[in-house]
């Protein structure tokens, strides 16, 4: 199964060269290897968005440019506002990003790689699939 990285995981790597004895890390470099990881362009948003020095974020930029995103739609936007809605009603606070997250993930038929555990949250009330 193809999996949907989070920015939490995308940040673990990534910082100072990412520190691969943690076992986000490890999993997230095993994905890549199977080539089984995807991207969505708010995910790219959220890991470019900060980087105030122009070198830094064009090697980051270039680094991502590895996995492109998988196409979005107006569909996968409706969806997340259910998603919201959904969980709202149940007492459960996410952000738009990540009900796109969800959203793309369940279309897509992803598992969702994330280290936020608002997910698992989701996970009880949303049809998506958690990558363990």
């Amino acid at each position: 199964m193809k999996v949907l990285v989070d920015t939490s995981v995308w940040s673990l790597a990534l910082r100072r060269g990412g520190d691969s004895t943690l076992g986000p890390v490890r999993e997230l470099r095993s994905l890549i290897a199977d080539n089984r990881v995807q991207m969505i362009g708010a995910i790219r948003q959220e890991l470019l968005s900060g980087i105030r020095d122009e070198g830094q974020f064009n090697e980051l930029e270039a680094r991502l440019s590895a996995f492109p995103d998988l196409p979005g739609s107006s569909e996968d936007h409706v969806m997340a506002a259910r998603f919201y809605n959904e969980c709202r009603g149940k007492g459960v606070q996410g952000s738009n990003t990540d009900f796109l997250i969800c959203a793309v993930a369940v279309r897509h038929r992803l598992a969702i790689f994330t280290t936020d555990k608002d997910f698992a949250l989701f996970a009880k009330h949303l049809p998506i699939v958690l990558h363990r």
